[in-house]
């Protein structure tokens, strides 16, 4: 079996970031870090991201724009790119997924999926 052209792998790491939440207001702060790993034959650019972040109130958020962190890496394959964010929800447990829109050396756009993970407050969920 050949390796495809286009393949990208998302993985996500969570964190409850217990001090800039506040339960009372309705506040609940995850930092999530993510790592973009390039397992196809072709260089690839991510140039946009499309979340969807839903939090177990039912609230949703929709977040679309450039690249991650400011940056919009190249990686070429065998390489991997990693970064840290943060999601506020009105709810103390939810979860995220969405897509990396990338551009592949040879000029072809696809998209990566990133799988639902979930944010949990500690001793929420069992």
């Amino acid at each position: 079996m050949t390796q495809p052209k286009y393949d990208i792998n998302v993985s996500s790491v969570t964190r409850y970031v217990e001090e800039q939440s506040d339960p009372v207001a309705d506040r609940y702060v995850f930092a999530y870090t993510i790592t973009i790993e390039n397992t196809g034959q072709l260089s690839a650019q991510l140039l946009n991201r499309h979340w969807l972040i839903t939090d177990s109130s039912g609230h949703e958020q929709e977040v679309k724009g450039a690249g991650v962190v400011g940056e919009q890496p190249i990686l070429a394959p065998g390489e991997a790119f990693q970064y840290t964010s943060a999601a506020m929800l009105q709810a103390p447990v939810g979860s995220m997924s969405g897509t990396y829109e990338m551009l592949a050396e040879d000029g072809v756009r696809f998209d990566a999926e990133i799988l639902p993970f979930d944010l949990s407050m500690p001793r929420v969920l069992h």
